[in-house]
Parts: structure tokens; C-alpha cells; sequence
């Protein structure tokens, strides 16, 4: 490219329809007259072109401005000779990059594209090939080795549901990341390398050489770890194997990395001169060593962690697996949730073994129908139309198809980053939503086909009606989701300080909802159960009947177990939202919390921004704008009362924690995930214990000022000697119950 030398004298343009005039002062003048950011816009220039000059040698958007004395092509030789110290060198700069397509060793194996193993070299010619350094075999065996890796990591996540413009960029810029060449070529090279190595190791010394081994041999195991994830039905501590070797081994690595030399001049934003991109020049982001072990360790513990989904147990232990795998901290790289997401749904087969039928009926058996006849196998090989045991199996069959999608979708969602989590659940409910409208249809056709009768009143309260088993399994999770999005929303920041009284007071709300729902969907559980085992002791030997078994005692017994920890759950989430409601509802009262000034904003606007994901759903219903500022504000109770109820509503909530703390794994039903789900619990409990030192700290405060000043005074006028400080963003004691600390101000 010609250089642009800005002292040049400008070209002499001559042609016969060509007039030049030198317009440079009429044009400073006329751009003076504009004020900043007016537009000036002409119909023959149009924003594409304009864009498209302003890119033109400026380094920041034009991959091909160089600088002076710059050349074009990247200059480095890689054919010249090294020591192994910069080979060992080039292989931790290696791991440390962001992008590959900034390594000149890397480029010169994918351009030209290698059609063989042989032909994957730096150098492509034979007789300069024959002249290359002697150690040369061992950076290309693990460049080779690499780049595979990224074609398989590559197909993974393009495979699975993420987003690119958020977790993963699977542009190749027209490079093929050698699909071409089989895996199993590339092991038997590293494996010939790292022989070769043995024999060279006469010219490189002991450290060094076993640092370069250990490369390798992690190069290898990479590739069988990625190559066993195919084979779900193996056993999950065999497929655990790779992933604990590289743990082992990146281990090593760090230690050896001082042994190695840096050879920048390897590495080039030039050679992005070359890819098939309409994207601005990347710059170069090599992190430091320090921060790719890190990386590298979380990794490798998360690759060997998530094959214990394997391990199933039942749907809702595998939904907890799923959502606490995914709310750890630091997050799992988008290539582990992908993974997770190929482990559950690759080909539709549910963790390589189930169908997702298997996994549907076995959620409804604990949720809402054990040992029910809707999901009683027998009943499709019933064939006679008129027969309801095939009405039964058809309109279950319709039930299957209909929540299949949105079912499986639940766990894909919770295989996202959390931003993304939130917003898809946003959705998720307007689809379950109506699903459970749609599957109420379903539930009164089995109401005629199974002649079931309504539960009667019990000691005066009003008749529950009929069952309706699938719309109340579809309405709880829907409950779920719903408390899911508000509780995202305090972890990540959505809402303001003086916010937190009401969206605290909402989650309250859905939580008293959900645990209500749970008693109703109890009450049929034990008429249900009752009438098994009532039937079991009077029907005679002549009556067809099923035997009331261990394995039916069994069901029932982990159906009420489900509720039982559902029901707990819910009473839990209620009592402590409904103590941090009154808590900050005091204290906005004291005017300790004041609202930031908000010139363009109003509280009802606010209210239905808050409130968009749910304004459409039918039940639970959405308060309006005056219920949802009465319940919060609660005018009509004393702050000293109000004081008093959030401290017992806290205690309530910490003994409930302390309840679920003590339960077993399968109590609990957090199979396989026990330690992270437990550890959950306990970071609950120590937020309600703060927030029941918070609500002390406030009650003394306030009595001792009242005493003072005396009940005439106006609340905000008090001087309770307290101010709060709030936790910063990730350190509270659990992310979704942001408690406050009040400070003494003298």
C-alpha cells in the first residue's frame, strides 16, 4: 500500500472536464456556522460511505493503515531456529491468548488449508522442511493439538443454545480449524512427539523437557476428555478422568512456567490482513499466566464436577444440580454450560438414556400424581377407542407434546449467564402461562374419562373442587419462575435502595402464593393415598384391584416428601421477604433511605417497569398500582409494630433455614448436588441472621428516641443515631436477600 506522507504537495489533477479548487478554508468556515451534533446530511453521500471514509487510516478500523516504515505482511520467519526455552515459551503464550488467529506458528499451519496430517507443517516445501530446527516437531504437535481442541470446543457451543454477542464469538474467519484431518492422527503425532522428545533429550535439559512433556501430554488429555463426553452411558467417574489429569497437570504447568522465554515478536495483529472479516482490527488481549491458571483451574474442576449429572436420581434433583452448578461463582466458561446442555439434550435423549417422556412422568409422579393411572405405561397398549384407559393415554400423549418444549427449556435457560437467565424466564412464564390454561382443557376431558370426584369441604372450609393435577403442576412451576426473576433481580443490581421494600413485599407475595398452592396440591396427595390404601384393605379377592405395594407406599411417601420441602421453601421465602419489607419500610420511614431525585420518573412508571415480565399473566394476578404501594407502605400500622412483626417474620425464616439445613440429599432432593444446594441454604440463614441483628439494632434505636423525644415528634425528625450502609454488589452474605448494616453515627 502507498504510504500517505502528510508534507507531500497535493496531486496535480489535469484532465479537460476537471476544474480543481482548493476548498479547505470554505469548508473550515461552513463547519464552524454548525452547533454540536447537527448532522449535515446529502443525499449523493450516503452513511455507508461516510462511515467508510472515516474508517480509512485510522489503525483502530482499518486493518490495512501502517504505520511508517510499516510493511504489509508479518516478516517472521518460522522456520528460524529456537532455543527450548522459547519454544516452551511460545506454548504459554499460546495458552494464555484470547484469539488464535494472532500466532504466526498457527497461521502457517491453517494457510494453505492442510488437506493431511503431513501437510499440517509451518513449512510446506520438502527440502526447507528437512532444514528445520531440530525441537520444531514439539511446538507443532501442540499447535496442531490446540487448534483441533478449538474445533471441537467450536462445534460444541455452535451446537447448543448460547449467545454470541454475550459469552462466545464461533466465527472462524474462513479457517477450518483442520476439519479435515481426523482426531486420531493428531493424537498419534503428540504421542510421537512427546517420544521424540526422549530421544532429544540430550539438547534440552531435564526441567525443561519434562515442562514441554507435560504440554503435550496435556494436549492429550484435552482431546480424550472432550472425545469421552460423546459417551453418556459410560460411567461418570470414568468420563471424570481427563478433566482430573489436566487439574494435575495445569498444576505442574504453572510451576514450570518461569522456565520458559517469551518470544513476542511470534505474535501479530497483522495477520488479521488476512481473514475473511468485515470487523474492525481486534487488539491483541494476551492475559497474564497468573490469570489463565485460573482459568484453566475452574475449567478443569467444572469439567470434572459436571459429569456428575450423569448421576441421575429424579427431575428435581436434576433441576437443582442445574440451577446451582450454573449460579456459582465465578460462573462456569459458556464452553462447561454447553457441555451441560449436550450432556442433558444431545439427539433429544435426556442424559443419554431417558426420553423425555420418562423424565416428564417421573416429575408429575413426584409433584402431583404418584401411582396415578395418567401415567400408568399399561394404558398405551390399550387400542379400543371407547375404553378410558386409551382416552386416558391419548390425551396424556397431547399433555407430553404440548409441555415437552417449554419443559426442557427450563434447564437450557438455567444453562445461560445469569443476565441471560433473568431475561429468558421473562418469557418462559407468558409460555407457561399459556400452558397451564391450555392443559387445564386436558386435566376436565380426565376428570370424565377417570370419573374423579371433587374433594369435599373439611372443618368448614370451602370445597377445593377437582384435582386439576397437570394445570397445578404447570402453575407451580410457573410460581417458580416467577420468584426466580424477581430474585435475579437483587442479584443483579436491577433494583434501587428504596425499591427493595416493594419488590421485597412482591416476592412475598409469590412465595405465600406458591406455598398455598403446595398445601392444595398436598390435600389430594393424602385423599389420594388414603383411598389406595383404604381400597387395598376392603376390596375382595374377586374385584380387579391393584395391590397396595412397598413400591406405591414408596412413591407417595417421596411425593409428600416433595411437598413437605417445597411447602418449607416457600414459607421460608415468604417470612423473610415479608421481614426485609417491613424492615425497609421503616427505615424509609425514619428517613434513613431517602429516594434519589428522579426529575423524568414517577413511582407508577417505575411500578410498570418493575412489573412488564408479569402484567399478562392470569394467576397469580398482578396487585395494581395503589394495592402494591398500600401493602408496601402499610400506613396503617405503627413503625414500632411494624419493627416487631419483621423481627418475627425473620425468625420465622431463620428457623425454617435451619430446618432445611438439616435435611438429607434425598430429603432435600438435591441428588448430586447436596454441598452446593446446602451451601445455599446456609448463606440464607446467615443473611436472615444479619437481618434479624439489622431489625434489633433499629427496634433499640427507635425505642431509645421515642423515649427522648417522645411520640409527638414526627418520625423523620427522630434522631435514631444510626445511617445505613448497604453491600456492595456480590458481598452480601446471599445475593438474592440484600440486608442492610445500620451503623451508629456518633
Amino acid at each position: 500500500m502507498q504510504q500517505f506522507d502528510p508534507l507531500s504537495p497535493a496531486p496535480n489533477i489535469s484532465h479537460p472536464g476537471v476544474v480543481a479548487s482548493d476548498i479547505t478554508k470554505k469548508f473550515a468556515s461552513a463547519v464552524k456556522t454548525l452547533v454540536p451534533g447537527e448532522l449535515v446530511k446529502d443525499e449523493h453521500f450516503t452513511l455507508f460511505e461516510s462511515v467508510a471514509a472515516l474508517e480509512i487510516m485510522d489503525s483502530k478500523m482499518d486493518s490495512g493503515a501502517l504505520a511508517q516504515g510499516e510493511s504489509l505482511d508479518e516478516e517472521y520467519d518460522v522456520s528460524r531456529d529456537l532455543l527450548p526455552e522459547e519454544i516452551l515459551g511460545i506454548i504459554d503464550q499460546l495458552l494464555c491468548l484470547e484469539t488464535l488467529f494472532t500466532s504466526v506458528y498457527i497461521e502457517s499451519l491453517m494457510k494453505p488449508q492442510p488437506t493431511s496430517i503431513d501437510d499440517a507443517d509451518f513449512v510446506r516445501d520438502a527440502q526447507s522442511r528437512e532444514k528445520q530446527p531440530t525441537l520444531l516437531f514439539v511446538l507443532r504437535a501442540y499447535c496442531l493439538g490446540l487448534i483441533k481442541a478449538c474445533y471441537f470446543v467450536n462445534e460444541l457451543v455452535k451446537d447448543e443454545l448460547y449467545y454470541e454477542e454475550e459469552d462466545f464469538v464461533t466465527n472462524t474467519y474462513d479457517r477450518n480449524l483442520l476439519l479435515d484431518i481426523p482426531v486420531e492422527s493428531i493424537n498419534s503425532l503428540l504421542q510421537k512427539a512427546r517420544s521424540d522428545l526422549r530421544v532429544v533429550s540430550s539438547v534440552v535439559t531435564k526441567d525443561v523437557s519434562a515442562a514441554l512433556d507435560l504440554r503435550l501430554e496435556l494436549r492429550m488429555a484435552f482431546l480424550r476428555a472432550i472425545d469421552l463426553c460423546t459417551l453418556r452411558k459410560a460411567n461418570p467417574d470414568s468420563l471424570k478422568m481427563p478433566w482430573m489429569q489436566m487439574s494435575g497437570l495445569i498444576e505442574h504447568i504453572n510451576k514450570q512456567h518461569s522456565l520458559g522465554k517469551p518470544v513476542p515478536e511470534a505474535f501479530s495483529t497483522k495477520l488479521q490482513r488476512r481473514l475473511a472479516s468485515t470487523m474492525p482490527p481486534r487488539p491483541m488481549v494476551q492475559p497474564s499466566f497468573e490469570e489463565s491458571y485460573g482459568h484453566f483451574k475452574q475449567l478443569f474442576q467444572d469439567g470434572t464436577n459436571v459429569m456428575d449429572v450423569l448421576k441421575y436420581a429424579e427431575p428435581q434433583s436434576l433441576l437443582t444440580f442445574v440451577s446451582t452448578f450454573q449460579a456459582r461463582k465465578p460462573q462456569p466458561l459458556v464452553y462447561i454450560r454447553t457441555l451441560l446442555q449436550s450432556l442433558l439434550f444431545k439427539e433429544m435423549v435426556v442424559l443419554g438414556n431417558y426420553s423425555i417422556r420418562q423424565i416428564i412422568d417421573h416429575d408429575l409422579s413426584i409433584v402431583v400424581l404418584p401411582c396415578a393411572p395418567q401415567i400408568d405405561p399399561s394404558y398405551d397398549r390399550i387400542e379400543l377407542p371407547t375404553d378410558p384407559r386409551h382416552q386416558v393415554a391419548a390425551q396424556m400423549e397431547i399433555f407430553r407434546q404440548r409441555v415437552a418444549e417449554c419443559y426442557l427449556d427450563i434447564f437450557r435457560i438455567f444453562c445461560q449467564n445469569r443476565c441471560r437467565v433473568r431475561r429468558t424466564l421473562c418469557h418462559s412464564i407468558q409460555e407457561w402461562d399459556m400452558l397451564q390454561a391450555d392443559v387445564e382443557e386436558i386435566d376436565q376431558l380426565l376428570q370424565v374419562a377417570l370419573d374423579e370426584k371433587p374433594l369435599p369441604a373439611e372443618r368448614g372450609n370451602s370445597s377445593l373442587g377437582y384435582s386439576l393435577p397437570l394445570s397445578s403442576w404447570a402453575y407451580l412451576y410457573k410460581l417458580r419462575q416467577m420468584e426466580w426473576i424477581v430474585q435475579l433481580g437483587f442479584e443483579l443490581d436491577i433494583y434501587q435502595t428504596d425499591e427493595l421494600a416493594g419488590m421485597y413485599w412482591y416476592l412475598n407475595y409469590l412465595a405465600k402464593t406458591r406455598a398455598q398452592h403446595g398445601d392444595r396440591i398436598k390435600s389430594f396427595t393424602m385423599r389420594n393415598l388414603n383411598e389406595a390404601r383404604h381400597e387395598s384393605k376392603t376390596k375382595d379377592d374377586q374385584q380387579q384391584v391393584s395391590p397396595y405395594t412397598v413400591a406405591k407406599e414408596r412413591e407417595y411417601m417421596q411425593s409428600l416428601a416433595y411437598i413437605r420441602v417445597t411447602m418449607l421453601d416457600a414459607a421460608s421465602t415468604w417470612e423473610f421477604a415479608d421481614g426485609l419489607c417491613c424492615l425497609y419500610t421503616a427505615l424509609q420511614r425514619l428517613g434513613l433511605i431517602r429516594p434519589p431525585p428522579r426529575p423524568y420518573g414517577s413511582d407508577a412508571l417505575r411500578y410498570d417497569l418493575r412489573m412488564k415480565p408479569f402484567r399478562t399473566i392470569a394467576l397469580p394476578q398482578l396487585p395494581g398500582f395503589d394495592d402494591f404501594t398500600r401493602a408496601t407502605a402499610q400506613p396503617d400500622v405503627a413503625t414500632a409494630d411494624l419493627l416487631r412483626y419483621a423481627d418475627s417474620a425473620v425468625g420465622g425464616a431463620r428457623k425454617g433455614y435451619e430446618a432445611l439445613g438439616k435435611m438429607a440429599d434425598s430429603q432435600a432432593f438435591s441428588v448430586g448436588a447436596h454441598d452446593r444446594w446446602l451451601a445455599n441454604v446456609k448463606d440464607c440463614l446467615r443473611a436472615a441472621i444479619a437481618a434479624g441483628i439489622a431489625v434489633s439494632t433499629l427496634q433499640r434505636a427507635y425505642e431509645k428516641a421515642i423515649a427522648e423525644k417522645g411520640t409527638d415528634v414526627k418520625e423523620k425528625d427522630l434522631k435514631i443515631g444510626l445511617k445505613v450502609e448497604m453491600p456492595a454488589s456480590g458481598k452480601s452474605y446471599h445475593d438474592w436477600w440484600i440486608v442492610p448494616k445500620l451503623v451508629a453515627t456518633a
